[in-house]
């Protein structure tokens, strides 16, 4: 099992389709070649046989015809002729018949068919003045007729027919040796490319297989913290990519981390203050009510910082779901963005922050209203909490369309964003100011779940900042959904 596996593994690999694709570039071109080569020899070969015979036959024909050689009482006084005839049998080694006007075989050099009659395609159209010439491959041997005219006759009148059949077995001799040899070069041939082959491509792929044992040094922790074969400009890509995706993971998993220990922090410190406040009750059953009631505010703030932190890891958790989740319908989002702010208000004045919306047209777009919600939320309420306390601070919020998209603005005078951080804002549990974040209860989660709603809507999200000066959110969505 473990060698039909390996067997598999290696057939479906890069090096043997190289393997297999360089030897059909080099022999299926020479197996062409060679096949050609012994067609167009046999061809070559089997046409000029025909041509010399057909010449010596027409030769022989005239001096037979000269010599009334067809004549019953002077044919076997014609010592040349028969000379002549058995000379062409046996340089050719081949059989001659001739026919009279009758069809009869007046003479064979087998002496098989003499005095027999014979009517054929070939002699009936030899005595209408053709020469025939037919080559049966099969059978290796060339056959013609050729016609026999009157010399003193100037109409051209037939007196007979001459067929000559002559073997072609040399030449298929000499083609079976050539395709001997052509088998014996291919053969070398491929043997040859093979190693050569495997050779070239042993040293092509190498350098994939160093990039696969250093992606798994990486993974088992005993290789560098970057990959580099620069043996291709290939292979340089890769390396690139591969280290671009494993800085991007090497920040997501400290980020996942940091955040594991923030939230186990953020959690426990309300648990903490609540069990404190709580403790702190029971020990003083005679308290007053007021102070009673200060217990149980705090107990509710902290109650509440803890749900905000659950509540954004429940929305972060439905966000990586598919698409097909979302419940589209067709929204005003000039009210959605309207309730929105009214909501935020309250948030605004306690930071002295001015809140202005400015929609340019009406606007209806098929969206899911939950989850748009979210993240408009998200970005308006980073813009508002990250902002100046000096009552100087504004937060922006446009609202345009054309018609195939809609367009958010939410512009701030906040304290910005650092450029470096401006890759990073949207990665989960990421957090640009730790401390200013903690603060004001971030968790480092909005942006992530922001980026998510508006992409499951197919849409698209810009931040352009400045520190100290402000920080510009642009979002772009479809007014219809694309499924």
């Amino acid at each position: 099992m473990q060698r039909n596996k390996q067997f598999f593994l290696f057939i479906r690999s890069l090096k043997f389709r190289l393997i297999l694709l360089i030897l059909i570039i080099a022999v299926v071109p020479g197996l062409i070649l060679s096949i050609g080569i012994l067609y167009s020899y046999e061809s070559r070969a089997v046409t000029i046989r025909e041509s010399e015979i057909l010449s010596q036959a027409k030769i022989l024909a005239n001096q037979i015809a000269a010599s009334e050689y067809m004549s019953q009482e002077n044919r076997m006084e014609s010592g040349d002729i028969q000379a002549q005839i058995n000379m062409l049998t046996t340089i050719y080694d081949g059989r001659v018949m001739l026919v009279d006007n009758y069809f009869k075989v007046i003479h064979d050099t087998y002496n098989l068919d003499d005095h027999k009659i014979i009517i054929a395609e070939e002699v009936m159209r030899s005595f209408r003045g053709e020469d025939v010439v037919h080559y049966d491959s099969e059978n290796h041997y060339i056959e013609m007729t050729v016609p026999i005219s009157n010399p003193d006759d100037r109409s051209g009148t037939i007196i007979g027919v001459m067929l000559v059949s002559v073997s072609t077995d040399n030449i298929e001799i000499n083609q079976a040796y050539l395709r001997q040899v052509a088998t014996i070069i291919v053969v070398v041939e491929i043997a040859v490319i093979l190693f050569f082959g495997i050779l070239l491509v042993l040293h092509f792929v190498k350098p994939l297989g160093r990039i696969s044992e250093g992606i798994a040094a990486i993974k088992d922790g005993y290789g560098e913290d970057q990959l580099e074969v620069g043996s291709y400009t290939e292979t340089i890509q890769i390396c690139e990519r591969f280290n671009e995706m494993l800085g991007r993971m090497k920040v997501m998993d400290d980020s996942r981390q940091e955040f594991v220990s923030n939230v186990s922090h953020e959690l426990k410190t309300p648990l903490t203050s609540m069990k404190v406040l709580a403790d702190s009750i029971n020990s003083m059953p005679d308290a007053p009510k007021e102070l009673y009631q200060e217990f149980m505010e705090d107990v509710t703030n902290e109650i509440e910082r803890e749900t905000k932190i659950v509540n954004d890891l429940l929305s972060l958790v439905k966000m990586d779901k598919s698409a097909a989740d979302l419940n589209v319908s067709t929204v005003n989002m000039n009210e959605l963005i309207e309730q929105i702010l009214k909501r935020l208000q309250p948030i605004a004045d306690k930071q002295q922050v001015e809140l202005v919306l400015e929609s340019f047209r009406p606007v209806s777009a098929e969206v899911d209203e939950v989850k748009l919600t979210l993240a408009i939320t998200n970005l308006v309420e980073n813009a508002i909490k990250y902002n100046k306390n000096d009552g100087e601070g504004w937060v922006h919020v446009s609202l345009n369309a054309d018609h195939q998209y809609f367009y958010l603005k939410v512009e701030d005078s906040g304290i910005g964003i650092p450029e470096d951080s401006l890759d990073h804002i949207y990665e989960r549990f990421y957090r640009v100011d730790k401390s200013h974040s903690r603060e004001i209860g971030g968790t480092g989660l909005g942006l992530a779940i922001t980026r998510n709603s508006i992409l499951m809507h197919r849409g698209a999200i810009k931040v352009h900042s400045v520190i100290d000066e402000g920080t510009t959110f642009d979002v772009r969505i479809p007014l219809n959904y694309i499924m």
